[in-house]
């Protein structure tokens, strides 16, 4: 079990994550008013695969992603469809797990929605309340900030730089501009109500996760993730709520940098989004992940054309790398085992089993997926000049950790329709037919398939 280290954004230092203890992670999900875009992903995949890599290392991981179901934007956006919120919010939340589901990732271990933490969440407000941290003003109720000493403590920001957005309520009902929304009372134009010791209403956003977090990880856990557009004010209120009602929270947090647009963060309310479904569709499925683990989890990783087609170039080098070097060519060689070569007297450093190590060690590294990644085209580059034994096997057990596994899997299974198209299209090329030889290669592309032509002749490749 190797020493895993995340720079922890509270301390801005090193921390080491505890083997001997569950790691619960708790990371922030969408707010389901729209299909999500490509940014909303970038937290999906780098926490379901920190995960992923923590098990790997004989971790005891647990990873919690919620959904928000219940939101002013949400009823905004509902209005807009003509549809009632819970039934619009259902069909975004359907949405977002269908286009997360082709990630290939897997599903987090728990994603609570909000809308089914409503006694929880009166629980905790109610709390605060008696202890004077929260005031009830008009059906609604309000945090104190200044009542809680360390506030500001994860975003080291003064209180005149604090402005807590669309969260901070009516400023004629707060005590003080810096208070922000734990409960609002409902109105006439919002379709859903919960009743409350302050009459009837619905949560504010940031007391959802406080509460999400703490029923499916316990007061005290390990990990707390999202976005860095979260850290004010979502996350330093969530630190405020929980901590003055004297429960523990998060020990540490980590925070992915934003999916830029042009240099400018990728935001549904500003328009120039990306949908991760259409990203799936154009790209293809080990582009997108390969994409989005390019740049370290805490830099801001710019979107465009360029950058998808080198993802999707990067994915068909390694494609390539196991079509001409299929894994039970070698066999008899085992991940973690000496390779054959080394077992022959070669360089333990440049062996696939020392690559395979320095692979695990730059993901031990506060998860650096670009260092990992650079290891591997390293035994790619190396394999492709001469014969290394147990490559393509070391080279599968690293595309494992960071999704892409499926790159190394045999590309055969065409079903008797592609096929048969497959034997169409070169029949009108070799017509001259290219209008319809493009037409049959549209309709294989449609069911999810890609003609790839080389000096053997043509072949399918899947797409997904």
């Amino acid at each position: 079990m190797r020493e895993v280290r995340i720079r922890d954004t509270l301390s801005g230092e090193p921390r080491v994550v505890d083997p001997s203890e569950e790691v619960g992670i708790y990371a922030c999900g969408p707010t389901v008013y729209s299909r999500i875009h490509i940014g909303n992903a970038r937290p999906f995949v780098v926490f379901s695969l920190f995960a992923r890599f923590l098990r790997s290392e004989g971790y005891r991981a647990r990873l919690v992603v919620n959904v928000t179901d219940v939101n002013d934007k949400i009823y905004a956006a509902a209005a807009a469809a003509g549809e009632p919120s819970t039934e619009f919010a259902a069909r975004m939340t359907a949405a977002y797990l269908e286009d997360t589901d082709r990630l290939g990732l897997g599903r987090p271990d728990a994603e609570p929605l909000a809308t089914e933490t409503i006694a929880g969440i009166v629980g905790l407000i109610a709390d605060l309340v008696e202890s004077g941290h929260a005031y009830e003003s008009g059906g609604d109720v309000y945090f104190r900030v200044r009542s809680f000493e360390g506030y500001g403590k994860l975003s080291n920001r003064r209180p005149e730089d604090m402005d807590q957005g669309e969260e901070a309520g009516l400023a004629s009902l707060k005590e003080d501009a810096l208070d922000f929304a734990l409960w609002k009372a409902h109105k006439e134009a919002e379709d859903t109500s919960w009743d409350s010791p302050w009459g009837r209403g619905r949560p504010a956003w940031h007391i959802e996760c406080s509460v999400m977090a703490e029923q499916e990880l316990g007061a005290s856990f390990a990990i707390h993730g999202g976005g860095s557009d979260l850290v004010f004010p979502h996350h330093e209120n969530e630190i405020a709520q929980s901590e003055a009602a004297g429960r523990p929270f998060a020990r540490a947090w980590m925070h992915n940098g934003m999916v830029e647009s042009a240099a400018a963060k990728m935001s549904k309310s500003d328009g120039n989004i990306f949908q991760l479904s259409e990203a799936l569709d154009r790209y293809g499925r080990e582009a997108v992940v390969a994409y989005l683990i390019s740049g370290h989890y805490r830099q801001p990783l710019a979107f465009g054309p360029a950058q998808m087609q080198q993802a999707v170039a990067q994915v068909e080098r390694l494609r390539n790398f196991f079509r001409e070097h299929p894994i039970d060519e070698l066999g008899g060689w085992e991940p973690g085992e000496d390779s054959p070569s080394q077992q022959r007297g070669g360089s333990v450093e440049s062996s696939p089993g020392s690559r395979l190590e320095v692979f695990r060690d730059a993901l031990a590294d506060d998860f650096n997926t670009p260092r990992a990644m650079a290891v591997a085209f390293e035994l790619v580059g190396e394999a492709n000049r001469s014969e290394v034994p147990g490559a393509p096997e070391a080279l599968r057990e690293m595309l494992e950790l960071v999704g892409l596994e499926s790159l190394a899997l045999d590309e055969g299974g065409a079903d008797a329709e592609a096929q048969e198209l497959m034997i169409e299209r070169e029949r009108a090329r070799g017509e001259k037919d290219f209008a319809r030889a493009d037409e049959i290669r549209d309709r294989l592309a449609g069911l999810g398939w890609e003609v790839r032509d080389s000096a053997e002749g043509p072949r399918l490749v899947s797409r997904t």
